[in-house]
Formats: C-alpha cells, sequence, structure tokens
C-alpha cells in the first residue's frame, strides 16, 4: 500500500518539486557562476576600496612573502599581483569599477600556461604594461555636446572608448578609416568612458540594471537618420575591422544596396546582359577587392533610376581583356559604357565622395538619352514641365527617335547622336565657316531649347502611338507583330502661354465638362512634325533648323492636349533589394546566436530568479495540499467514504468494463446491422390508400 500512495503523491506534487529542484540549482551552481570572486576578492578587502587601501593590503601580502612567513603558490601570487596592478592604475580601475571591464585577463592566463607550477619568484614583473596605450581621440562628444548633435538628419556612428586601454589604441588606425569613408553621409563622433553620464547611456543594461558593455571596449554605437534618442540607437556587434564596421553601417544603417563584383566570365552576362538598355553601366576596376565603401553606395542608391554599378577585381594577366573590351590601361578605373557604338569613357585614380558625385552627374544620361518617366522633366520633353534653358522660355523642342530595340534602331541612334554633333560642331565654328540653315538649331542646341532623344516603342505604347496615330504606327510602337521594325523621327513644339501662367486666376468652372477640362490638359501646347525624308545626317540636321526656324517666327495655332504618362521601366533587381534583406557578413549567423545566448546568460545572472523559484514552488505545493484536503473532505454528494488509493487506480478499468458491458446489453440502434430474422411487413390496402 506504501508504494502505490507515495507514487500517487509524487504525481500529485511534481510541478512544486521540480520548482525547488530549480531553485536550489540556480542558488548553488548557477548564481556563484554568474558572479564570480572580484579582484578584491584576491586581495582581501571590500569592493570598491581606494588606490592607498589596494597598496596597503598588498604591502601585507608582500612584507609576509618577503620574511618567509607565507609562500604563496604561484596561481595565487599571479592572482595577488595581477590585482595589484590593474587596481592601482586610476584608468584600469576606474573602468573595472564601473563597467567590469577587464581587457588583459588574458595576460594573467597566459602567464600561467607559460610558469605552471615554478616559483613564483622566477615570474618577471610587472605582469601588465602601462606605456604606449595613448588613444588619437577626434571629434570627441561630451554629455554637453551630445543634446545639440542632431541638428540635422544625418546618421551618426559613435565610438565609445577610453584612454587606458589597448584594444582602442590598436582600433585608432581602423577608426581613422571608417571616418574617413564616412564623411558626407554620415558623422563620427567618439565618447570617452570619463564621461559618465553619456557613456552610461550608450552603454548596455543587465536586468539587475548594471550597466556594462558585452564586447568590451571598443563599443560602436550608431543612430539611423532621424534617430535622436537611445530607443532606436543600433549597437554593432560584430567584428571590429574596417570592412565590417562599414558593411554593416552601410547596409543596416543606411539601408543601402550592395555593388557586387564580377569576373571576365559573369561580366556580359551577369551584369551587361542584365542590365535595361535605357541605364548607363558604371564599372569599378580595384587593385584590392575591397566592398564598395559607403559613400560609392549612397551614389549608387541616388542614380539607381540613371545607372547600374558593378566591380571588377583587377588582375595583371587579364588587363588585355579588359584594354579590348573597355580600353581600360590600370587599377583604380571607373568606366562609363552608354549608348551602344559609343567609346566607354575612362577615369583613373580613386574617388572621394564630391568627385564621384561630379563625374556620376556628367555622365548619368546615355549620349542620346532614353526618354523615361524620370528624365521627361529634366530633359525638356514634357508638356508638364518647363525647357532646360528655364522656366522663363516660352518656346523649346524636343526631337524624339521612337522605335522598338533592335539593330534598326540603334543604327538610326548612331545617326542621330551625328545630328547632335554636327550642330554642336557648327556653334563652336567661324560665323563664316559655318552654314547658315543650320543656324537656328545650332542655337537653340547651344541655348537649350532643343534636345534630343530616343523612346522605347515597346515599352511607351500609348505614349508612342499618341505622336505617331497612324496606319503604320504598329511598325514602330507596341509590341513586335512581324519581322520589321521602323524607327520614326518626330519633333515635338512646346509653348506655354504666359499670361496665364502669371496671373493663374482661380476661376470656378461653370460645369462638370469646364471642371474635367482644366484638370485634364497639360499646361503647354504641343505641335508634332514627323520626319518622312533620307536617314542622310545634313538633311536631318537641315529639317530640324527649318522647324525651329519656322516654330519661332510664327504664330502657330496654341493647342493644348492631355499626353499619355510615360510607363516606368521595370526596376533592376540588383540595386532595388531591400538592404533588410541583404544578409550582411559583418554579423552572421554565429555572431546572431551568440548574441542570443548572452541575452540568456544575462538574465540568468539575475539573483532574483532563485527565490521566484522557491517561492513559486511554495505557493504551488500549497495550492495543491488544499486542493486534496479538500478532496478528502468532502468525497462526494452521497456521503459515501472517498476512494482510496486503489480506487483511484482502478477507477478507468472500471469505467472501461462499464462502458463495455453497456454496450453489449443496450438494444440496437438503426445504425446497427439488420437482424438476420427481420423481414419487410408488407402493407395493407387501407395503409398504402
Amino acid at each position: 500500500m506504501a508504494g502505490p500512495t507515495m507514487i500517487s503523491k509524487v504525481k500529485a506534487y511534481w510541478a512544486p518539486l521540480i520548482l525547488f529542484g530549480l531553485g536550489l540549482f540556480y542558488q548553488l551552481v548557477v548564481l556563484p557562476r554568474s558572479f564570480p570572486t572580484s579582484h578584491y576578492d584576491a586581495l582581501g578587502i571590500k569592493p570598491y576600496s581606494s588606490v592607498e587601501q589596494v597598496k596597503e593590503a598588498y604591502e601585507k601580502f608582500s612584507s609576509k612573502w618577503n620574511s618567509g612567513e607565507e609562500i604563496p603558490s604561484t596561481a595565487d601570487f599571479l592572482k595577488i599581483q595581477y590585482a595589484y596592478e590593474l587596481l592601482t592604475d586610476p584608468l584600469w580601475k576606474r573602468n573595472y569599477d564601473i563597467y567590469g571591464i577587464d581587457e588583459q585577463l588574458h595576460i594573467l592566463e597566459k602567464v600561467r600556461e607559460q610558469y605552471g607550477e615554478e616559483s613564483y619568484s622566477r615570474i618577471d614583473l610587472p605582469l601588465l604594461d602601462a606605456t604606449d596605450r595613448s588613444v588619437h581621440a577626434f571629434n570627441v562628444v561630451t554629455s554637453e555636446d551630445f543634446p545639440s548633435i542632431f541638428h540635422d538628419s544625418k546618421p551618426w556612428l559613435i565610438q565609445v572608448y577610453s584612454d587606458g586601454s589597448y584594444l582602442c589604441g590598436q582600433f585608432s588606425g581602423a577608426w581613422k578609416t571608417i571616418a574617413a569613408l564616412l564623411e558626407g553621409i554620415a558623422n563620427t563622433g567618439m565618447v570617452e568612458l570619463g564621461d559618465i553620464r553619456l557613456a552610461t547611456h550608450l552603454a548596455e543594461r543587465k536586468p539587475i540594471g548594471q550597466i556594462f558593455f558585452r564586447r568590451g571596449l571598443p563599443s560602436l554605437v550608431a543612430f539611423p537618420p532621424g534617430c535622436k534618442s537611445s530607443d532606436c540607437m543600433t549597437r554593432f556587434e560584430g567584428e571590429l575591422s574596417v570592412d565590417a564596421v562599414t558593411d554593416w553601417f552601410a547596409t543596416a544603417i543606411l539601408k543601402l544596396p550592395r555593388i557586387f563584383y564580377y569576373t571576365k566570365e559573369s561580366m556580359g552576362k551577369n551584369f551587361l546582359a542584365k542590365t535595361g538598355p535605357h541605364k548607363v553601366k558604371v564599372i569599378f576596376f580595384s587593385k584590392t577587392g575591397e566592398r564598395a565603401s559607403p559613400f560609392v553606395r549612397q551614389i549608387s542608391r541616388n542614380y539607381w533610376a540613371y545607372a547600374s554599378f558593378a566591380f571588377v577585381l583587377w588582375r595583371e594577366e587579364e588587363s588585355s581583356i579588359w584594354w579590348n573590351t573597355f580600353e581600360v590601361e590600370s587599377a583604380p578605373a571607373i568606366v562609363f559604357l552608354k549608348d551602344p557604338g559609343v567609346k566607354p569613357v575612362v577615369y583613373y585614380g580613386s574617388f572621394n565622395n564630391s568627385r564621384l558625385s561630379e563625374v556620376m552627374e556628367q555622365n548619368k544620361l546615355q549620349e542620346l538619352p532614353q526618354l523615361r518617366s524620370v528624365t521627361s522633366m529634366e530633359l525638356g520633353c514634357d508638356a508638364r514641365g518647363y525647357s532646360r534653358a528655364g522656366s522663363d522660355t516660352t518656346i523649346w523642342y524636343c526631337v524624339i527617335l521612337a522605335g522598338r530595340l533592335s539593330p534598326e534602331l540603334n543604327k538610326m541612334r548612331e545617326t542621330i547622336r551625328r545630328v547632335q554633333e554636327t550642330l554642336l560642331s557648327d556653334d563652336e565654328s567661324n560665323a563664316a565657316d559655318t552654314d547658315q540653315s543650320l543656324s537656328p538649331a545650332a542655337v537653340a542646341f547651344r541655348n537649350k531649347r532643343l534636345t534630343f532623344a530616343w523612346l522605347d516603342g515597346e515599352a511607351q505604347d500609348r505614349y508612342c502611338s499618341f505622336y505617331l496615330f497612324s496606319e503604320t504606327s504598329f511598325e514602330t510602337c507596341g509590341a513586335r507583330r512581324d519581322m520589321s521594325d521602323v524607327p520614326r523621327l518626330f519633333i515635338v513644339r512646346y509653348k506655354r502661354n504666359t499670361t496665364e501662367d502669371e496671373a493663374k486666376i482661380e476661376r470656378k468652372p461653370r460645369n462638370i465638362w469646364d471642371a474635367m477640362q482644366e484638370q485634364e490638359v497639360d499646361p503647354a501646347s504641343q505641335l508634332v512634325v514627323r520626319y518622312n525624308g533620307s536617314d542622310e545626317i545634313p538633311q536631318i540636321a537641315k529639317w530640324v533648323s527649318e522647324i525651329i526656324q519656322d516654330g519661332d517666327s510664327k504664330d502657330l495655332p496654341f493647342y493644348r492636349a492631355k499626353t499619355p504618362e510615360l510607363v516606368p521601366e521595370d526596376s533592376e533587381p540588383l540595386l532595388t533589394r531591400s538592404a533588410q534583406s541583404l544578409f550582411s557578413k559583418s554579423i552572421g549567423m554565429k555572431q546572431r546566436i551568440r548574441n542570443i545566448m548572452g541575452q540568456c546568460y544575462d538574465y540568468l545572472g539575475d539573483p532574483r530568479i532563485g527565490p521566484a523559484l522557491l517561492l513559486a514552488a511554495l505557493m504551488s505545493f500549497g495550492t495543491i495540499w488544499l486542493m486534496r484536503g479538500q478532496q478528502l473532505a468532502h468525497p462526494s454528494q452521497s456521503g459515501q467514504p472517498g476512494p482510496s488509493a486503489n480506487e483511484d487506480e482502478n477507477r478507468p478499468a472500471r469505467r472501461k468494463r462499464a462502458k463495455k458491458g453497456s454496450n453489449e446489453a443496450g438494444p440496437p440502434s438503426i445504425t446497427d446491422e439488420e437482424p438476420k430474422d427481420a423481414y419487410q411487413m408488407p402493407l395493407l390496402d387501407s395503409d398504402s390508400d
């Protein structure tokens, strides 16, 4: 009887027993490991004792050793000597007392392994080297300056350092490089641990409220764009290297896309072939193979609508390939690939943020730019906008070559580029040598009143058909129906009514039709002339000049219409992938797991967990004891004595037998099988009626 009774009690009290065991294990095993002995314990003094008290305690040990009264073991001597040297240095003591930083503990382990069980007198002293630990600090931020540094929306990267830290001194060179790479796109600053108020604000906190730096010093924290408090602050947890820090900051903080490296085998099929024809191809040649710097990635995002970017690692054995392909002689270099058949534009040397921005602005468009949703206003080929010459210009022109992507279109694009060169050279030459018939077009082109562009007739079907509405427009606009592709040239004359633009009188529409008309028509009038001549360059240039001369001199009808919207091009996956989805190598899977384990370890060091587990065990035990006592006092409504332990165990068996017996004794239901002697009673005539 005792065995089943004990088993029944264990089953009833299993939860409080487990909680009680966990509480004891936490108090006796886990908690002591979370709070190891301090260096003050090695000297036998109270925590946070002064430097004088540390020296007094060490002198007591030293006098005993010198007198021969006590001979310490090597391990004990190393503990005492290390604690003395650490706690007598003001900076090291400050870092240890306030933040728990002890970055030289590896030296103690190294000396232990070196001397083993040898006599303590053979150990070379001092253990710690207090010389050459200076940190070259710049852009230091103090607690007084901190509230006012967020005057703009630029992000911040701040290094928390200590003047007495070897690791911070070793990181100084890398930090200068990081600050230089982030110049122009982010602010950088340094905070010394001596500024306790600000350093505490930037430090981490354990569940018990203790401040610390999980990965020691230096510690890097970032404030994303627009962030002005610690609530949105992000902490760097990766390897302290230039590449890892800048990649993390560019990817996680600035949300910038990466620029990938390509080889001579993958350049054609994975970059050039997959990049849209409307974009300029920008290729960086690097000697080092370093990742794209943050300002390069920033510029690539700013110009993603105009260009695609790639990196190539320069190797001398492949130099002939790159010379024959892109005319690149050496690295570092940047190559701009524009229109088909146009010579690549090559720049040599290193680039900073301002120079690269200037070069990109000069080369962001093709020699014959494409008319697109993002370029129509900039090119002056939009009836809702203005001329490239400025908003004061009332009449301007746009020559558009429309067609589907094909060899015929590429050939015609080359012709139009030659027309541009003809007008440009005609304008720059002497008046005696120029063809006066081209003068109107040359002057308009120089004054930015004339623009040349090409249009993808297949992608911009509605826009193309709006200007080339005819029986043969299918040969130029829309999807390809047959093998014939006929590029067509036309010119659009835009004119704005300056009187109407300046007045801008707000008048109420008389009816719904007037309101719809006011909203739908474009502010500038458009007159379209299609070119039906030959593909000769002089003839095209002369035709453009004649149109401009007539458009400027004659009073033509002011006709306004609603131009179809240009369809945005498909986004390029390489540069439009969200930066959050790019897995940063600076914070890999191992590092993420390590961070999670560190957070769990912080909670294990909470001394409140053990008493909470013991209290939960006590409350659970009392609750179960009371419930069992009530069951024994009131076993059932009929006043029968409560069930014994044997009855508790046999109750499921009795229920099973009772259920089985009830099923056998019960009458058959309509769902049971039909009895063998059953038959259908015939119906009487009266019943059938």
